[in-house]
């Protein structure tokens, strides 16, 4: 039986917050106390010491599970159908539980898939009733999901998350093929035709890793995930779901990134939050997260180091109770991963899982006074910005108007002003050679699909496009070679 942490005693003697600070003092010498303060990029601040936290008694842990306690998911964005579909199936024979497919027809930054066959020839060998599948496939996310209800040809116990996003499609583009309230329209109206084939599928994806790749803070992530949320379960309601199935069918997406104490803390944050929305609708449906390790804290520079950024990311994700869990290769920040590489992906969160046995222990976080505190501060700035989202009109018009753009640039300046980071193998400890990387080598065929355009004029937002914190200094270095 899985044990509160907040239940576990310790049988040493506990200083308290007042001795460490004396303590503190006297090391410092003459500098002061408040020197060792800091913020994140939002303004979030952390303090050197904490005393026990109080506990938040309305995050309700994700259901305990001793022998899978989170669901261990893997991605392919190999080009070609054939190698995605010999990926996938290593994978699930090496102890994966799911499957993530993200489809490009171009091939440049997915499975060049554009048929309902090319689907199924992907997802060939995978049971859908054993091992759940979920799409990432942006503005062709409707077709999409129809593709993958032919794959599951109606099962009823099919384990499908069709995660259309086309909010978080329109935001990284910056503009949609149409305007982006009939994509949220048609959205809803495949979703509810599928919700009735599908009784155990999710059909949306409520992302807030848009903000955080461009650069933006947890807060602002979260603001967007729980703005998206609200935009996807009033399109449901609209098509005719009722609200607590609009709310069941959701699922929060989230990054999880090399510090794992923001991570665990965001993902605890996500929970009060949709706890916050779901009550105010008066509906009772608890929060379901994938969290994607994040790509912008990735190294192309000394990639080996990636593993420890990997490993971190996970283990903040499975600490913060997300029930899904992928995490990227090493090498993907210059290519394809190799067979090699998807393996120490799969088994870093295997080793979390089965031998530190992160999962044994509900909320393992629970009354640190750190965590806490940075929990409760994480929500606050999240509702407040959510709600000056909600106050514009909804996401689409926080995006158009550039609000959503202006207040991730906030954040990129403040964490440009505040120095040079330390990123291991880049700005820190950079290696005096490079040891090689192997990746895989495949040229993309682009194929034929179906236009995702709809009647209409197309919406225009300023773009979020992805960076990775890395890349300026990677070239600097180049640049100083002689």
């Amino acid at each position: 039986m899985t044990k509160p942490a907040s239940q576990i005693t310790s049988p040493f003697p506990t200083a308290s917050a007042a001795d460490w600070r004396a303590l503190v003092e006297k090391t410092l010498k003459d500098a002061p106390f408040e020197s060792l303060l800091r913020e994140t990029p939002e303004g979030l601040p952390i303090a050197p010491l904490y005393e026990s936290g109080a506990l938040a008694p309305s995050i309700t842990p994700r259901p305990f599970d001793a022998e899978r306690p989170w669901d261990l998911r893997v991605a392919t964005r190999h080009p070609d159908p054939a190698g995605a579909r010999a990926e996938l199936l290593v994978d699930l024979d090496g102890a994966a539980a799911s499957v993530l497919v993200r489809i490009d027809p171009t091939g440049e930054t997915g499975v060049a898939i554009g048929s309902p066959e090319a689907l199924a020839a992907t997802l060939d060998g995978v049971f859908v009733e054993l091992a759940p599948i979920a799409l990432d496939a942006g503005f062709l996310g409707p077709r999409a999901a129809d593709w993958l209800s032919a794959f599951a040809k109606s099962a009823p116990n099919a384990l499908l998350h069709f995660h259309m996003d086309p909010l978080s499609a329109f935001a990284e583009a910056g503009v949609s093929p149409g305007p982006v309230e009939s994509h949220l329209v048609s959205a809803a109206t495949v979703g509810a035709r599928l919700a009735d084939l599908y009784p155990k599928a999710t059909l949306f994806l409520a992302s807030g890793r848009v903000v955080h790749e461009a650069g933006g803070g947890e807060a602002g992530e979260l603001a967007f995930a729980l703005a998206a949320a609200v935009a996807y379960a009033k399109a449901q309601v609209v098509a005719g779901a009722s609200m607590v199935d609009a709310f069941s069918r959701i699922v929060l997406g989230l990054a999880a990134d090399t510090d794992y104490f923001l991570t665990i803390s965001k993902l605890r944050a996500a929970r009060l939050l949709w706890a916050q929305v779901t009550q105010a609708c008066g509906v009772e449906a608890p929060a379901r997260i994938e969290a994607r390790s994040s790509h912008r804290m990735l190294a192309a520079q000394d990639a080996w180091t990636n593993m420890l950024r990997l490993t971190s990311a996970a283990f903040g994700a499975a600490v913060g109770g997300a029930d899904a869990v992928q995490i990227g290769a090493f090498t993907d920040p210059l290519g394809p991963p190799t067979t090699f590489a998807r393996r120490q992906s799969r088994n870093a969160q295997l080793v979390l899982m089965e031998e530190a046995h992160l999962g044994r222990v509900a909320d393992p976080a629970a009354g640190s006074g750190y965590v806490e505190a940075l929990t409760d501060e994480m929500a606050r700035a999240a509702w407040a910005e959510f709600q000056a989202v909600e106050a514009k009109g909804g996401l689409i018009e926080a995006l158009a108007s550039g609000f959503i753009a202006a207040e991730v640039a906030k954040v990129t300046a403040a964490r440009d002003a505040a120095g040079k980071p330390r990123i291991v193998g880049v700005t820190a400890f950079p290696p005096t050679q490079q040891a090689p990387v192997e990746v895989l080598s495949v040229r993309p065929k682009p194929v034929e699909a179906p236009s995702p355009r709809l009647p209409g004029p197309d919406g225009h937002c300023p773009p979020l496009r992805p960076i990775r914190l890395a890349e300026p200094f990677e070239a600097a270095t180049q640049e100083a070679k002689p």
